[in-house]
């Protein structure tokens, strides 16, 4: 796998979250042994999952770069030394941390760094110890409703994002962010076009870019005011865009990225 590109997460969660092209498929369910001198798997986290979301892994930093959009860090934890990447965010070696062991990616080449990862993590929720944020709104784990939107969907922690201060207007004939989460039942399957900000944007991930838009509607507090579009077409945080596409239920892409409801394979006019 080469880098993958991301403007910004995952930020949705993304997504590999890389500067770069994304050439990986879906990552597989488990990561090889590594190599001597290279992170273990963290099959054993040092503290236990929450329902729903994934493993938690607490140790100090003891290797961290940066790349392009992106922070890398090499976590001492009880299971073996374990690399992770997210977005960039301030931290040093010697600084303890917490982190998700989200989206695991094997035999990862970083074409910025000009170096191989038998195993990295690109997680959306890292931090200091006792500091990491909560996961986003808008996502379900693989195991059910969560709190979490990798924003790889969405964007990686720390990754910049627009605020949305003034309602956007719905597009002719269009809807809105709440409306389709309100009817997402009965729009799955449907096409529908939907106008709003773009808050979050990451692209190349599992083959597609992941733009996180807002119009207003809805609340944050149960994230019925953010909606994940996927699209072949590019966007930056801060455009307003139409979109148009299909509507997912309970999409799940496996490695603990899956959505209650998002717009797919859409039509991007930045107007």
């Amino acid at each position: 796998m080469t880098d993958i590109r991301a403007t910004a997460l995952v930020a949705m969660l993304s997504l590999g979250l890389i500067g770069g092209c994304s050439k990986g498929a879906e990552p597989p369910a488990s990561a090889q042994a590594p190599a001597a001198g290279q992170p273990a798997q963290a099959s054993a986290p040092a503290e236990p999952a929450s329902a729903g979301q994934a493993p938690m892994v607490t140790g100090p930093v003891l290797e961290t770069m940066n790349a392009s959009n992106y922070t890398y860090v090499r976590v001492k934890t009880d299971a073996g030394d374990v690399w992770a990447a997210s977005g960039v965010f301030p931290v040093a070696v010697g600084d303890r941390v917490t982190l998700a062991l989200e989206m695991p990616m094997e035999n990862f080449h970083s074409e910025t760094l000009k170096r191989d990862f038998p195993l990295i993590y690109f997680t959306t929720r890292i931090g200091r110890e006792g500091e990491v944020p909560a996961a986003a709104p808008g996502m379900m784990s693989a195991h059910g409703m969560g709190g979490g939107d990798a924003q790889a969907g969405g964007a990686p922690a720390g990754a910049a994002a627009a605020q949305v201060t003034e309602p956007v207007a719905p597009a002719p004939g269009g809807t809105t962010v709440a409306n389709v989460w309100a009817n997402r039942k009965a729009l799955a399957g449907k096409t529908v076009t939907v106008r709003g900000k773009v808050v979050r944007f990451n692209g190349g991930i599992l083959g597609r870019n992941w733009i996180h838009i807002q119009d207003g509607t809805g609340t944050a507090a149960d994230g019925t005011n953010d909606l994940l579009i996927t699209s072949d077409a590019a966007a930056k945080v801060g455009d307003v865009i139409t979109a148009t596409g299909t509507v997912a239920v309970d999409k799940d892409f496996t490695a603990g990225y899956a959505y209650a409801v998002l717009v797919e394979g859409a039509k991007i006019d930045l107007k």
